[in-house]
């Protein structure tokens, strides 16, 4: 079990096979942060890596951060990562950009579905997160 501010990460509850690079149960307080499944476009709109899973993946990851950072936050607040995919062999990928940038201390929760197309058919991957932040204070929010 790790401790992070007011999250409380449990790799493997009682009972439970132990997890293998995610915790199993993510718990805490702070304000509810939902952000959509972000893929591999650049701000742009265009699509960065097509053909590339790995190319993607940090794409990916990035404007996840660039989501976080908006509101405060860092992966450090995340509690769950869904991520979607058009092959399974793209997980491979999906975890470099994830040692990227996830801490191995700050492990969210997450889940992998394999679906058969995203928004674009040069999409191979598409990741979402819920994070839990502190509350917020007056003058936390940019004007967009």
């Amino acid at each position: 079990m790790t401790k992070n501010r007011r999250l409380t990460r449990i790799s493997s509850p009682v009972g439970v096979s132990p997890a293998q690079g995610y915790s199993q149960v993510v718990t805490g307080s702070g304000r509810l942060v939902v952000i959509s499944g972000q893929v591999a476009t650049d701000e742009r709109g265009e699509t960065v890596g097509v053909g590339d899973p790995d190319a993607q993946a940090r794409q990916v990851f990035t404007n996840l951060r660039r989501c976080l950072a908006a509101v405060g936050a860092t992966f450090d607040d995340v509690v769950k990562l869904t991520h979607f995919t058009t092959d399974i062999a793209y997980l491979t990928s999906i975890g470099a950009a994830w040692d990227e940038f996830v801490d191995p201390e700050h492990e969210p929760a997450s889940s992998t579905v394999r679906v058969v197309a995203l928004s674009r058919p040069e999409l191979l991957l598409e990741v979402e997160a819920l994070a839990l932040v502190r509350p917020p204070r007056s003058g936390d929010f940019p004007s967009a």
